[in-house]
């Protein structure tokens, strides 16, 4: 593109109005970066809970406390049966167990620590009654790059961050001109509406190919997160994602007066995204009722994507039910907007 275009000099003046505001490279760079530092240092390495069992007062629980508290993963403290149950409710401790001849457990169903801990009590209670177990497991620990959780939260953050910056980036510097009235004197030019609205995609898909490849080295460098896939695959995705939301940003601020509308209006298309589209944890949690649509979000879209190509080397070209998606919830939103675009 000439770079004397209409389009090019637009482009060029959302570029240095980029660069001129300190906040923006911040959110855009730096707070991504913290986020995963922050969650990649809590979840790297770290060593599984020790479940508290609460054993009710009785003469078989001195023996049964020292017994559960060699168990790996398990501590044991010994109490009364209402003390028991008390820290049962406050969560203190994750099973009670009454012992007797016919022992009782008493677990809260709803809890997953609950649930572990009731088969590693059972089972040692069961190897105190002579239990042999005739088939030898061995147990191997995953620590292998591409199969721990910092792999799985890289790619998600970092299309949480691409969503982010587009959304917040794009649409708050088009209201600030419209409230600033700068969109008013601009009315009066030649420029054509379609050059202006384009001008904010490509720039903002310029700047996010820049947090891509800055994200994956800082991820590489620092979790030793691996690209086992093309590396311009990821890229080109990750810039398809940005022109999705970029369109999708000049939807939600197209008629937006105030920075209070558009700021609701931002926050009513990324926040449910960010908790249903696999940004900590896999969209497949949710129930299968939502899933078609968990997974026609462009945040879903781009997020399963991403980690495809990352984490299981998938080629670009496989990946075109989640291209067809961004392809929609970019362009779409992208000729709404140029249809219903307000300069005042």
């Amino acid at each position: 593109m000439n770079s004397n275009h209409p389009l090019g000099q637009l482009v060029l003046f959302r570029m240095r109005g980029f660069l001129r505001e300190p906040a923006a490279l911040f959110w855009v760079f730096v707070f991504p970066l913290l986020t995963a530092l922050a969650l990649g240092v809590a979840f790297r390495n770290r060593a599984l809970p020790e479940l508290a069992v609460a054993v009710v007062d009785s003469p078989e629980a001195e023996q049964l406390v020292p017994t559960l508290d060699a168990v790996d993963g398990l501590t044991a403290q010994q109490m009364t049966e209402a003390a028991g149950r008390d820290a049962l409710r406050r969560g203190k401790v994750s099973l009670v167990l009454i012992p007797g001849a016919k022992p009782e457990l008493i677990v809260d169903p709803a809890q997953a620590e609950g649930r572990t801990a009731r088969l590693m009590v059972v089972d040692t209670l069961e190897r105190l009654q002579g239990r042999v177990d005739h088939v030898a497991l061995q147990r191997t620990e995953v620590t292998a790059p591409g199969s721990r959780y910092i792999d799985f939260l890289i790619p998600g953050l970092l299309g949480f961050g691409i969503m982010s910056s587009s959304l917040w980036g794009l649409g708050w510097a088009l209201v600030q001109m419209r409230t600033g009235k700068l969109l008013k004197r601009l009315v009066a030019t030649p420029m054509k509406r379609g050059h202006f609205l384009l001008s904010f995609m490509i720039g903002r898909s310029m700047l996010a190919v820049v947090e891509i490849l800055f994200f994956v080295a800082f991820a590489r460098l620092l979790f030793d997160v691996r690209m086992f896939g093309s590396l311009l695959s990821f890229t080109l995705l990750g810039l398809w994602g940005s022109t999705a939301f970029g369109g999708l940003a000049l939807l939600v601020v197209c008629r937006a007066n105030n920075a209070e509308t558009a700021s609701g209006l931002m926050n009513l298309v990324s926040m449910p995204m960010t908790v249903l589209s696999g940004v900590f944890f896999a969209s497949t949690n949710f129930p299968d009722w939502l899933q078609p649509v968990i997974q026609f979000l462009p945040l879903t879209a781009l997020n399963d994507g991403l980690r495809s190509i990352m984490l299981d080397g998938t080629p670009l070209l496989a990946l075109w039910p989640q291209v067809l998606i961004l392809g929609v919830w970019g362009l779409i939103p992208f000729f709404i907007a140029l249809r219903y675009f307000k300069w005042m």
